[in-house]
């Protein structure tokens, strides 16, 4: 496996590939990977002839200072990690090589952008277009992977794609969630819980599955109550949001249409803050 830190490294490899003709998956993370991260690695190496992943913990995304600092980074075990699933190039680049001087871009994502994970963590999506549209722009992929726990992000970056960097030709690729054998979405804030709110954090899934087996039985606003309610009866949870939303608009519906609505949330297991979705 290759390990580029510099942007001109990094493309001067992909060039080379791509002079002999072969197609190029790439998954960008913000490190301390789990079998979420390396699943998405796998599903290029079966579709791609090159694969290439980023490590960057991007600081412009990050609203909270504090959450930024405490973000983990485990960069020896993560190189193993990619070694292990035989990812091809991975590129590490510092702060200073992403964002030699301030990135003032502002982009519109037709409205998108402002609910859900847009109301809580203002400037967050912004962020990611800036860090997402530069990886793009160094790697030019054919294909693009990204999990759908982040279900609100990856149809920000479908915007951003389309509207932004349609010259590119990259298609987007949205991978399932892995989850924990009790039900826990996959993610590297898992590592920052304590054993009590580990212990605890299985309640969202569960309680997402349950209602989505009894949807029928309430309107979309009895719904949300009730995944909100259920879920804040355990002391160690604390609902930020849930929404119940069109696929496509990410509008709150008036109806659940089956294939056309997902149930969105964010829950604080002490101060650490997890998300996760289920499709109807």
């Amino acid at each position: 496996m290759l390990i580029t830190r510099t942007i001109k490294d990094l493309k001067n490899k992909i060039s080379k590939y791509k002079a002999d003709g072969k197609q190029i998956g790439f998954i960008p993370t913000m490190g301390a990977l789990h079998k979420g991260h390396l699943s998405l690695i796998e599903c290029s190496k079966s579709n791609d002839d090159i694969t290439v992943a980023s490590i960057f913990v991007n600081p412009t995304q990050f609203n909270n200072k504090e959450d930024l600092k405490k973000y983990p980074r485990e960069e020896e075990k993560d190189i193993e990690l990619l070694k292990q699933v035989g990812c091809d190039i991975v590129f590490i680049p510092t702060v200073e090589e992403m964002y030699p001087e301030e990135d003032k871009r502002q982009f519109n994502f037709g409205g998108i952008e402002n609910v859900m994970e847009g109301k809580f963590r203002d400037g967050h999506f912004n962020g990611v277009a800036q860090i997402v549209s530069k990886l793009f722009q160094y790697v030019e992929p054919d294909n693009a992977y990204f999990g759908i726990k982040d279900f609100q992000q990856v149809a920000i970056i479908r915007y951003l794609n389309k509207h932004y960097l349609a010259d590119l030709n990259i298609n987007i690729v949205a991978c399932d969630i892995l989850r924990e054998e009790d039900g826990l979405a996959m993610s590297s804030r898992n590592k920052l819980l304590s054993p009590n709110y580990r212990n605890a954090a299985p309640l969202i899934q569960k309680t997402l599955k349950k209602y989505k087996k009894d949807y029928k039985n309430y309107s979309v606003k009895e719904l949300m109550n009730k995944i909100t309610e259920e879920i804040n009866e355990n002391e160690l949870l604390n609902v930020e949001y849930v929404d119940i939303v069109d696929n496509t608009t990410l509008k709150t519906v008036d109806k659940i249409i089956e294939g056309q609505t997902t149930a969105c949330i964010a829950v604080f297991a002490g101060k650490v803050r997890l998300i996760d979705n289920i499709a109807f």
